[in-house]
């Protein structure tokens, strides 16, 4: 598992992945402060939260099992979200990899939409097939969540199904809980095309959001709403009560099903 931790920064035209380190933190502190609307289901730290949270990631690469980035907007070189590889799994009874998954993503409000996840994607995709030597590389998401599964599939991934109860949830009132994940794939054989694809999706991305304007996210569906409840679905995992929990939570043990990244 070694291997992870030899991923260089890798760049494209809109971002820099970097090896996630403290010194991202201040940034990273801003970014998750911005409008919080989207991250109804997924863990993304308020900033008071940040350097905890980074804290976590740097225990979970320590085990072999995660290669965080943070993810570096170009256009001011400043970190605006994070992404990792995650789950590194064998051939079996050989120590190359087989499979590994992209996960724990999240990128503030003004990076959204411009093109910046797609790119992170396709940078993460290339290393992984072209210098990782996977045969699969995953991805997941609460099943709850249409707009990251429709961002998935939007970069040309094969939805395979719903796993019930699989994943630990992030929602706001559900911790201890376990999510349906909806669950995601490219295959080498696939890369290709798929490659062919994710740059023109970067370019369909605004002009002005490719030059970092920031702009409002849409708040959660009313049918996200009506789910979450009095639990807080209205606002995104606050600075107080769920996120700090959670953050705590996450620095012990994972549960079997492990962590999504969505």
């Amino acid at each position: 598992m070694s291997q992870l931790f030899d991923v260089p920064a890798i760049q494209g035209t809109l971002v820099r992945l970097e090896p996630l380190s403290m010194r991202h933190a201040a940034d990273l502190a801003v970014a998750a402060d911005e409008d919080r609307s989207a991250y109804g289901f997924t863990w993304v730290p308020s900033g008071p939260e940040t350097e905890a949270y980074l804290r976590s990631q740097f225990q979970r690469a320590e085990t072999g099992k995660l290669a965080p980035f943070a993810q570096i907007r170009l256009s001011d070189d400043r970190a605006v979200g994070c992404t990792a590889y995650w789950d590194p799994r064998p051939w079996p009874g050989r120590s190359a990899l087989a499979a590994i998954e992209v996960g724990f993503t999240w990128l503030a409000a003004s990076a959204q939409g411009t093109g910046i996840n797609a790119e992170s994607k396709l940078l993460l995709f290339r290393y992984a097939f072209e210098h990782l030597g996977v045969a699969r590389v995953d991805l997941k998401t609460d099943a709850r969540n249409e707009r990251s599964r429709r961002a998935i599939a939007g970069l040309g991934a094969h939805f395979e199904g719903v796993l019930r109860s699989w994943s630990p949830s992030w929602a706001p009132g559900e911790e201890g809980r376990l999510r349906d994940s909806a669950m995601y794939s490219v295959i080498a054989s696939e890369w290709p095309s798929c490659e062919d694809h994710l740059p023109s999706r970067r370019s369909r991305a605004p002009r002005q959001a490719q030059n970092a304007a920031p702009e409002r996210r849409p708040s959660l569906s009313n049918q996200q709403r009506r789910h979450l409840g009095n639990a807080g679905g209205q606002q995104a995992l606050s600075a107080s009560g769920s996120t700090r929990h959670a953050v705590n939570r996450r620095s012990g043990t994972l549960s079997p099903a492990g962590y999504s990244g969505g």
